[in-house]
């Protein structure tokens, strides 16, 4: 069930949206009574209603809206025009009426538009003519015979030619004569005048007709008035004032007065007037349109005629001539273009490059002159720029390599007009100075000393490049061709050792340093480079030891007793430093009882230094001879060369023998006997066959020895006593002819009777000592 009054509802919905028209058109000819629309609607369980809310513009030209009963569930509506229905399209061509429909609890509001066309065929006798009273026409009794008093004017008869005729009669005495009004509604004064016909009223019945039927009345009362008397007057015939143009519509320019009661006042020339109304009441004379002479043609000068006559009596009047004169007011600033000026130009711009040319005129008088004044922000007292006239220039080299010199210069071109009150507009100006890589750096040459023994990264010292392009030293550093033993820190210039130095091998260094600046033009990729030579000196340092040739000495000497001697020379220097040869020479060991001392480099003997009794058997010494370079270098460094000296005293003795004692002349010269060790370092390879090789020789010479050892060891069995003499011409001087000297008494010691203890001064040692064979037995 309320699925099908639900349907039921949708269908009446439905039907009353078709039925009822929303906007409909009517010609304004249309008449009282007339249908504007019947509609229809289904309503079968309630009874309906239709109303009229409102109308839009509101009117009573339409009447509440009818509804009947046309057949079960349908009902018809009609909206009709009531008895003042007047349409007109030149007066409202469209009316918004508001309907409202009810079924039951369904409720439907909705607009309804009605369209007035125009009837081109229509006459309509509009305005105070076609009322009922008729339309009032006041004039002076002195109007000129035939005068022209009313012109008729209908709508739509604009481009018709309609026929007017007054259809009232016009008989005398009342009438003078007859008025007349020809087709196009020109009403004039009868032919006689109207010369003391004064206060009397003439009623026109006019009938306008238009072809085919069509015609419509109205009335025209003519009211002729007395002739003006002198009771109108104003104090002066003319006046002349002057006001500014910036007054705004409405606003009050003068008061005319004249001398009479109950006046009206009324402008008659020029009619209508462009600029000027005058109250009806008040005569206050105001502006009705804006007084702006660049834009207003003719305001400047102005002359009214002012009318003054009495509101009963119009033609009792009286006339003023009024001169409104236009003074020009300073209302506007000075219109400038451009209204901002932006430009970007390098430092490097001549002097006098224009910058932009300013162009202004006043709106107020574009003719009239104007001044221009220049006026800078940041920095406050430049001169970079200057103001020619209208065009702004450069004034003055621009240099941004100083601070804050430039990159962007503030500024304001104030321009001035000569008006009352005086107008300034500012322009403002920014330049933007870009920098320009103009100088290339440099750098002063320099020289840095180095000791040869400084480690890796040692610091040598900073390069310090000049770049007078702003920013100030915005350098990049480089080494261009040099050795990898130095290296500079890009940024700081600061110049580090890397690799090791050498005095011997290389003194001086001479590197180049390469200047690149960046970051100092607009344009990143124009870049400069300058380059100056770095003088690298190294300071010797003492890092080699003296060497000896040969290293170790051993030597045997013979020197008699109580005499001092040369025992040999001491021979040293320094092969990689060959300038270095100052050396300095000390026994350091070895030298028992100072029995050897040293001159120079020499090794010298002192036997004098010893008193008696003087040592009688050989002595042996290991002496150690230091020897260090000496000089401004530090560290000092030394070597040691070891020396064996094999002391033989030299005297006449007795060499105890089974055959014979030989002696020796003290008075021979002794002879040194020097065996001096050689070194050699042969090549590994040559090592390895020598190794070889020697190997297979020891063994065959090893057989060798021990079949010539065992026919030795057969002959030397038999007691022998070989005699011991001091061979002089001796070149062997080695240890084993030494040891050989020793054993002889050692053998020897046994055989023989020890009569005595005795000290060698020569070894510090004590020995038994046998008077009768001069043999000793060591303790």
């Amino acid at each position: 069930m309320a699925l099908l009054r639900l349907l039921s509802i949708f269908a009446l919905l439905i039907s009353v949206l078709h039925s009822l028209p929303w906007s409909i058109d009517i010609s304004e000819s249309q008449g009282p009574g007339t249908i504007l629309q019947p509609f229809s609607f289904n309503c079968s369980s309630y009874m309906p209603t239709l109303e009229l809310l409102s109308v839009r513009p509101p009117t009573s030209f339409f009447n509440n809206p009818s509804l009947h009963r046309h057949d079960k569930g349908i009902y018809l509506g009609k909206v009709t025009l009531s008895s003042s229905a007047r349409l007109d399209a030149l007066a409202v061509n469209r009316y918004e009426l508001q309907l409202q429909y009810k079924c039951g609890n369904f409720v439907l509001a909705g607009p309804l538009f009605v369209h007035v066309q125009r009837d081109p065929g229509r006459i309509r006798c509009a305005g105070p003519f076609a009322s009922p009273a008729g339309e009032f026409v006041y004039v002076p009794e002195t109007v000129t015979p035939g005068a022209l008093l009313y012109a008729l004017l209908l709508p739509g008869l604009g481009v018709q030619r309609a026929q007017m005729n007054i259809t009232s009669a016009q008989d005398p005495p009342f009438f003078p004569g007859p008025f007349s009004i020809d087709d196009q509604g020109f009403l004039r004064a009868p032919s006689q005048g109207l010369k003391g016909q004064a206060p009397k009223t003439f009623q026109l019945q006019i009938l306008v007709s238009l072809g085919k039927g069509q015609s419509c009345k109205g009335m025209l009362t003519v009211k002729v008035l007395p002739a003006p008397s002198s009771q109108v007057s104003f104090p002066q015939k003319a006046q002349s004032i002057t006001i500014s143009e910036d007054l705004v519509p409405g606003s009050k320019v003068i008061q005319v007065e004249a001398r009479g009661f109950n006046l009206c006042y009324e402008i008659f020339s020029p009619r209508p007037s462009p600029f000027y109304s005058i109250g009806q009441a008040d005569g206050v004379v105001r502006t009705t349109v804006p007084l702006d002479l660049a834009r207003a043609q003719g305001a400047g000068v102005t002359k009214l005629q002012v009318r003054a006559f009495e509101k009963l009596r119009p033609w009792v009047s009286a006339e003023f001539d009024l001169t409104v004169n236009v003074r020009a007011v300073n209302q506007w600033p000075p219109r400038c273009h451009p209204a901002l000026l932006v430009t970007q130009i390098p430092e490097t711009v001549p002097v006098g490059t224009v910058l932009n040319t300013l162009t202004c005129v006043d709106p107020d008088s574009t003719s009239a002159p104007l001044s221009y004044q220049l006026q800078f922000h940041n920095p406050p007292d430049s001169a970079s720029l200057r103001l020619r006239d209208r065009v702004l220039e450069v004034n003055t080299t621009l240099d941004c390599d100083t601070p804050g010199a430039c990159f962007q210069h503030a500024a304001s071109i104030l321009v001035f007009d000569n008006g009352q009150p005086q107008m300034t507009t500012e322009v403002l100006v920014l330049v933007m100075v870009t920098p320009v890589n103009e100088f290339s750096p440099a750098c002063v040459p320099r020289t840095f000393r180095v000791r040869e023994d400084a480690g890796p990264h040692t610091l040598l010292g900073s390069i310090v490049g000049t770049d007078m392009d702003y920013p100030p030293n915005s350098l990049e550093y480089y080494i261009s061709g040099a050795p990898p033993t130095f290296a500079v820190d890009r940024l700081s210039g600061e110049l580090h050792l890397l690799g090791p130095l050498d005095y011997e091998q290389q003194r001086l260094y001479r590197i180049t340093i390469l200047l690149i600046d960046h970051s100092q033009d607009w344009d990143l990729n124009l870049r400069r480079s300058g380059s100056c030579t770095i003088t690298i000196e190294v300071e010797d340092v003492n890092d080699h030891a003296p060497e000896c040739e040969p290293p170790f000495q051993e030597l045997t000497i013979y020197t008699p007793l109580g005499r001092s001697m040369e025992v040999t020379k001491v021979s040293c220097w320094i092969p990689q430093e060959p300038q270095r040869s100052a050396l300095s020479y000390s026994i350091v060991g070895g030298n028992s009882q100072s029995r050897f001392r040293l001159q120079g480099s020499v090794l010298m003997h002192n036997d004098t230094a010893l008193g008696p009794p003087w040592p009688e058997q050989p002595c042996t010494y290991e002496l150690l001879i230091h020897v260090a370079d000496v000089g401004p270098s530090i560290p000092h460094l030394s070597t040691t060369a070891t020396i064996i000296v094999h002391l033989v005293p030299w005297r006449a003795s007795t060499v105890a023998t089974s055959t014979h004692r030989s002696t020796v002349s003290s008075t021979m010269t002794p002879l040194i006997v020097t065996d001096v060790e050689a070194f050699w370092k042969p090549e590994p390879w040559f090592v390895v066959v020598l190794t070889a090789t020697g190997a297979v020789f020891l063994l065959v010479l090893g057989w060798l020895l021990s079949r010539i050892l065992r026919g030795f060891a057969q002959s030397l069995q038999a007691p022998n006593k070989p005699a011991r003499a001091l061979l002089l011409n001796s070149i062997q001087g080695n240890a084993g002819s030494i040891e050989r000297l020793k054993e002889a008494p050692r053998k020897e010691m046994s055989q023989h009777h020890f009569d005595g203890r005795a000290h060698d001064v020569c070894t510090g040692r004590d020995y038994l000592f046998n008077t009768r064979t001069g043999a000793r037995h060591w303790l």
